[in-house]
């Protein structure tokens, strides 16, 4: 079903960017397997090209998937489209009436190392405005896995450090909020763990609290470990497809060296210099000097 999605995007990429990215919500709204999507979202597609326009579209998709996510979870939720300071997704239960906004991430897994910055967690906090939580959903493997600034920003924050991993697991456990389940607690959990973090520890990773958290919700077993050790199995079985996912993306680069190697001259020269966006730097250096103007 991803791979659908990926052809429906590069389809879809020549239309006027607001119908491509209409009919990508209805697509995602309407289908019937999400959790095929919910797999491979955290993912970008080493094919898509950075800041094209299918890379806009693909930030597009995983914030519908995000917003089906919550309503899968039994919140209604939406997709915001006015995107100047103000987050992608917002929820409200329909039993406990609060509300919360969100923000869908997703890495290439060819990037570098990710700082604070790219998580984004104090601007989150500043676009709940009167919203009661505020939610961030990255990839699981890409929280920093000791210490980071954004778990200091989390818990002064209350912003939930969510993962689409997180949300398949609870999905495939058939949680759902209900008059017996009320996920307020995993979208305060921050503001829960705060009260019992040092403040010489606030930088550590709490992760692994959250999960326990989270795996003790879908009441599989009585038993005081038996969640926690089977939300381990299914980051087990998760790590495994992203190995999966790992070789296809090499194997895309190793198809581009491949054609790379066949080029001519000239195709490598034209490659080159269009790598290096020549042209476009010309054209804003004359644009910028037959704008200088003193009157």
């Amino acid at each position: 079903m991803f791979q659908k999605l990926i052809a429906l995007l590069d389809e879809y990429s020549h239309e006027d960017f607001s119908i491509a990215t209409e009919k990508l919500h209805k697509f995602i709204f309407t289908v019937k397997n999400l959790n095929e999507i919910l797999e491979q979202i955290g993912i970008i597609p080493e094919s898509i090209t950075h800041d094209s326009t299918e890379e806009k579209l693909f930030a597009k998709v995983s914030d519908a998937v995000l917003a089906r996510s919550f309503i899968e979870l039994g919140l209604k939720s939406t997709v915001l489209t006015k995107r100047a300071d103000s987050a992608d997704v917002i929820a409200k239960s329909k039993i406990y009436g609060y509300t919360l906004v969100a923000d869908a991430k997703a890495f290439r897994l060819s990037r570098t190392a990710k700082n604070q910055k790219d998580f984004k967690v104090n601007a989150l906090s500043h676009w709940r405005k009167d919203a009661d939580f505020a939610v961030l959903c990255s990839p699981y493997f890409q929280y920093p896995k000791r210490q980071s600034q954004i778990y200091a920003q989390s818990l002064d924050n209350n912003v939930c450090l969510l993962s689409w991993e997180h949300i398949l697991f609870l999905l495939q456990n058939h949680v759902k909020e209900n008059e017996h389940t009320n996920l307020s607690t995993v979208w305060n959990f921050s503001e829960q763990q705060a009260e019992s973090t040092l403040v010489s520890h606030k930088k550590n990773c709490f992760i692994q609290d959250f999960d326990l958290h989270c795996s003790s919700l879908s009441k599989i077993s009585t038993l005081k470990n038996a969640p926690f050790e089977t939300f381990s199995q299914f980051l087990n079985n998760c790590v495994d497809k992203i190995k999966a996912r790992g070789s296809a993306e090499k194997l895309y680069w190793l198809a581009e060296i491949r054609a790379i190697e066949e080029y001519s001259r000239e195709q490598a020269i034209a490659e080159l210099l269009k790598s290096k966006k020549i042209a476009e730097k010309i054209r804003q250096i004359e644009f910028y000097v037959n704008g200088i103007s003193y009157d």
